[in-house]
């Protein structure tokens, strides 16, 4: 068991981020490949002054028109979305293994206030599972896929949730914490997550597009 734990703590972790890191930019060269092969014309009026100001509009609070009419769930998105990168990021337990690894560390949110924010995220998550069944424009487009996806954002958030606590069986609750984060990892490039790197890509094409060639906003 002890090995196993070594394993996953150490090997695995390398070996999810060299997937992820991998992964994710060959996607990203393919895309740009097949851009320029079939649909090149876009890099000529693709702009970096409209990409960043187009990115940077959408990145603002409720400044985007159609943010204000649904403020609900952008409310819910938004939070969500900030907090999906914040709490594993500045989460102590998660530096502190940096600073064992590379000595390097950066400042952490206090452990209270962490546990809030995973708190936060997985009720963000009941909700976004809970609206896919609810809402009859969202059933629709919603297959177990969509499901699937949820739960393997829930999970390691649940079980590192559990784990803080230690309300039961730690030592397994942290093994199977582990196996999910880095489950995760591996599952961005592959997945519709990936949409955190292209994201940027579409909102640099759209603003771009409405603004070097429409000369309109596109927000």
């Amino acid at each position: 068991m002890n090995a196993f734990i070594d394993f996953i703590m150490g090997p695995m972790v390398w070996i999810s981020f060299l997937i992820f890191f991998g992964g994710l930019g060959f996607k990203a060269g393919f895309f740009i490949r097949e851009l320029k092969r079939k649909e090149s014309y876009i890099f000529s009026y693709l702009t970096l002054f409209h990409s960043l100001r187009s990115i940077g509009a959408w990145l603002i609070p409720f400044f985007p028109v159609s943010t204000r009419k649904n403020p609900f769930f952008y409310s819910i998105s938004y939070l969500f979305h900030l907090l999906l990168f914040a709490v594993p990021i500045f989460l102590s337990a998660h530096v502190v293994l940096v600073q064992e690894a590379f000595n390097i560390s950066w400042p952490v949110f206090d452990d209270h206030i962490a546990d809030t924010m995973t708190v936060v995220v997985i009720i963000a998550l009941i909700f976004f599972g809970g609206r896919r069944i609810m809402v009859p424009d969202v059933k629709f487009l919603t297959s177990p896929t969509d499901f699937l996806l949820i739960a393997v954002v829930l999970l390691p958030f649940f079980t590192g949730f559990l784990a803080y606590h230690q309300f039961f069986a730690y030592r397994w609750v942290m093994i199977v914490h582990i196996l999910c984060g880095e489950f995760m990892l591996i599952m961005i490039p592959f997945s519709r997550f990936s949409h955190m790197v292209f994201a940027a890509f579409t909102r640099a094409y759209t603003g771009s597009e409405f603004g070097n060639v429409r000369h309109a906003r596109d927000w």
